[in-house]
């Protein structure tokens, strides 16, 4: 296993990973397991955030408890990223949150961005990254470049299930990106679909196919 990737292997999330597999799984019940995945994936990333000291008042005495200094800014992949957002702002409620719009072309070959917002003073704030589904790697690899050109610090890659293709060209061009996953997939097909993966995870979410 790659030192970058860390796959969680908790029965409980396996359980879910399952639901999502099954194709007879409606959307609601998607976007619902999705999220709940979320906030696993963001407990897991973020086991070493920084936090200092502060003085309070429990009901029976003074007590020194830890803080978190500074939460990462979180930057969803639209629009199946959207999926993971709302678990993950449950877990970390105070992060500000960004989004990059992209999409693979397939007659020119390139990936297309439609859209990209981060919040204000960004640089050097740490950042997860969110995009459920990691197959080729051509949007996460565009949209990590981006992020890298306004200056963030560490950035971290949330997704349910990525193929050992996409993990390889992340490693190659992104090395310094960890990558927290439920599943390293078989492969993929000639689609550049996931194996055994779930489908379209945003028409799934959204119900558009």
């Amino acid at each position: 296993m790659n030192n970058n990737l860390h796959e969680i292997n908790h029965p409980v999330l396996q359980h879910k990973l399952s639901i999502l597999r099954d194709k007879d799984t409606n959307s609601r019940a998607f976007r619902d397991i999705m999220n709940e995945i979320g906030r696993f994936l963001a407990y897991e990333a973020t086991k070493n955030l920084k936090s200092s000291k502060v003085d309070i008042q429990t009901p029976i005495m003074k007590a020194s408890v830890p803080v978190i200094n500074d939460y990462p800014i979180v930057v969803s992949v639209l629009r199946a990223g959207n999926g993971l957002l709302d678990g993950v702002l449950d877990t970390l409620p105070f992060s500000a949150v960004g989004f990059v719009g992209m999409y693979r072309d397939k007659f020119i070959n390139n990936t297309v961005e439609y859209y990209f917002k981060l919040p204000e003073k960004c640089e050097g704030r740490d950042v997860l990254l969110l995009d459920p589904m990691l197959a080729t790697g051509d949007t996460a690899i565009s949209a990590l470049d981006r992020l890298k050109q306004y200056k963030v610090g560490k950035i971290t890659m949330l997704t349910v299930l990525i193929s050992p293709e996409g993990l390889e060209r992340i490693n190659h061009f992104h090395p310094d990106v960890e990558i927290y996953t439920v599943s390293k997939e078989d492969g993929l097909n000639e689609s550049g679909y996931l194996l055994p993966g779930l489908g379209d995870a945003g028409d799934r979410l959204y119900n558009t196919k």
